[in-house]
């Protein structure tokens, strides 16, 4: 079967299967397959799908049929038709890519937003025509607030990762930003991962809504060898380095918990002579840009994460990952080793487990419904009687909302700040200072979500989230 045919049966237009065919798709994975009729037919979805399984592509192929089979004239400038919000920059940003890949054989423009990068540009972009405006919720707001956006001629709005995005972190941004939408209009919601709770959420949001969902809830590819090292978290180090160098492992993404805990890491490697990058949300935007890229086009062989990087980071073939802290959040370690085994490719997860772990590691095991296999200590490997350093030693079990993995507080990785700031007029240099230690307007602050300063933002009622509904039914 070839792409023209597979996708054609879908009902997708000629434009569309044009660009598909020349990414070198072949057919429509399963997410895709189901939920791009049903986007068409123009009613609300719920969709739920492991990760690295082609969700971006299940909502961005038929939102980009609906737009361009109905155009609207005149089409006013800074007043979008389709709003796709993600909870962080590096998802908007492969978001915003995979739109222009699909879209470009069709009339139709789009622009990404968010924070940690200067204002002015997107306000220069925005007095040109927008179909497709893809953003995390603070920079959206803070151009709402200054009226260079305009967010009544939204038709289909997405929430991508939409767990993350309707949980207490972000509640009160889209909160505010529902308000501002049309009533009537079309909702998406895509994720890997729906707790109960999340879908009862979602459930107020949507009207008679489609639901999808490929797999079995929480569960990590199969096509991902996953395995356990237990070993003392002192020498955690030693190990990864030392596999590293044995297994010949040329890209590897590895996952701590703390923005700290990952420059020391980083730092460790690069001496040992293993060359790596920290990414995190306390590094300026243009940082975390320039050490992505160079990870992907494979000069950086290894590349240390907070949970910022669990979604969104789309890396072709990435071949291992690893946990050298397992997340306190089970539903996270989904999204970890989610980065590898992606697209049909196999992966490979190796867990760093020490004694204290052992409690979240069963909580993993309990959520994915099976065992993880457990590695002999490999041959050859003898660690230090004293290692030079001894490395942080992350709390154990804290309360949600207290770590780098916790779910997204006010305007987390958004680029709104978490507390009041002062503002000084420049916020363009990545970092959201303006040179003199003041705060610029570009809304540069990246903390991770609900940083380890462990300030959380005040929560809101959940039961009056949704409340009175804020959609009145289909487009």
């Amino acid at each position: 079967m070839n792409t023209q045919s597979a996708f054609a049966s879908l009902g997708l237009a000629e434009p569309l299967l044009r660009a598909i065919a020349e990414t070198g798709y072949d057919t429509p994975t399963p997410i895709q397959a189901q939920a791009i009729p049903l986007v068409l037919a123009g009613g609300d979805l719920l969709a739920a799908a492991q990760t690295g399984t082609g969700k971006t592509a299940g909502f961005t192929l038929p939102v980009l049929h609906l737009l361009a089979a109905n155009p609207v004239h005149p089409r006013a400038t800074g007043r979008p038709r389709c709003l796709i919000l993600t909870p962080t920059r590096e998802l908007a940003a492969q978001v915003e890519e995979s739109v222009q890949t699909y879209g470009k054989h069709l009339p139709l423009t789009s622009m990404v937003m968010f924070g940690g990068v200067g204002i002015h540009p997107q306000i220069a972009a925005l007095k040109k025509r927008v179909d497709i405006l893809v953003a995390t919720p603070g920079r959206l707001l803070d151009h709402v607030s200054q009226k260079t956006l305009d967010l009544s001629g939204v038709e289909i709005l997405v929430l991508d990762e939409a767990d993350r995005m309707l949980d207490m972190g972000f509640i009160r941004d889209i909160r505010k930003v529902l308000a501002l939408l049309p009533k009537k209009r079309q909702n998406l919601l895509f994720s890997a991962t729906f707790s109960d709770e999340i879908r009862e959420l979602a459930n107020g949001l949507l009207h008679n809504p489609g639901c999808v969902e490929v797999a079995r809830r929480n569960t990590a590819s199969e096509l991902v060898e996953q395995s356990v090292y237990a070993i003392a978290q002192k020498q955690k180090r030693e190990l990864l380095a030392w596999l590293i160098r044995a297994q010949s492992w040329e890209q590897v993404l590895v996952f701590t918990r703390t923005k700290h805990g990952a420059n020391r890491l980083a730092e460790y490697l690069t001496k040992h002579g293993i060359p790596a990058a920290a990414i995190h949300g306390n590094k300026s935007q243009s940082a975390r840009t320039r050490a992505l890229g160079d990870f992907k086009d494979g000069k950086l062989p290894v590349l240390v994460a907070t949970d910022i990087a669990a979604r969104g980071l789309d890396i072709d073939q990435l071949p291992q990952v690893v946990n050298f802290e397992l997340p306190n959040v089970a539903e996270d370690y989904v999204h970890r080793i989610g980065r590898t085994g992606r697209a049909g490719a196999s992966g490979a997860a190796v867990s760093l487990v020490d004694g204290e772990e052992m409690k979240l590691l069963a909580g993993i095991e309990r959520l994915i419904k099976r065992r993880i296999d457990r590695a002999p200590m490999p041959e050859g490997f003898v660690p230090s009687a004293n290692p030079e350093e001894e490395p942080e030693r992350p709390p154990r079990h804290a309360p949600r909302g207290r770590h780098d993995h916790a779910r997204p507080r006010h305007g987390a990785d958004s680029g709104r700040p978490a507390a009041p700031r002062g503002r000084g007029n420049s916020g363009g240099n990545g970092s959201g200072n303006n040179g003199n230690g003041k705060r610029g307007n570009g809304g540069g602050h990246a903390a991770e979500p609900r940083g380890e300063s462990g300030r959380r933002a005040p929560q809101q009622p959940r039961a009056a989230l949704f409340s009175p509904r804020s959609n009145s039914g289909k487009r």
